[in-house]
């Protein structure tokens, strides 16, 4: 990685919750409101903000952890600012923690940690996988 990660370092992404971030399970929606599993991805998704000005050429970071606490419920067209901090730089990991909040508070926190891996590495493990995969 280059020098200048350290903890502290911030990065924010806005989104507005549109029917595709919905709760929903098998195409039918359960609730109309910003999911869970949307907010994991957008606090992925900031989290690696974080990262990416520090990546070497050679390098990627793959997710390897994400805990998160949904509080409140955020309905279609609700803006929710997502703002993931540096706590930690261990080795190759790090780790964020994150908050999304809308006008009304804070309606989900969370932890993501993050691998730095050289590409090659990934790319030999994916290999891996794709061919213990075709002797099963």
């Amino acid at each position: 990685m280059k020098r200048g990660l350290s903890v502290g370092r911030q990065e924010k992404i806005e989104i507005t919750v549109t029917e595709d971030m919905f709760a929903s399970f098998e195409g039918v929606v359960v609730h109309p409101v910003y999911s869970t599993v949307a907010m994991t991805y957008h606090m992925e998704w900031v989290s690696r903000k974080i990262i990416l000005p520090f990546l070497e050429d050679h390098e990627e970071g793959m997710g390897a952890s994400v805990q998160l606490k949904h509080l409140a419920a955020a309905p279609l067209g609700c803006t929710v600012i997502l703002t993931a901090i540096l706590i930690e730089l261990r080795d190759n990991r790090v780790i964020t923690k994150v908050t999304a909040e809308n006008h009304l508070g804070i309606i989900g926190i969370g932890e993501v940690t993050q691998v730095i891996l050289p590409k090659e590495k990934i790319a030999m493990r994916l290999k891996e996988a794709s061919s213990k995969k075709e002797i099963m």
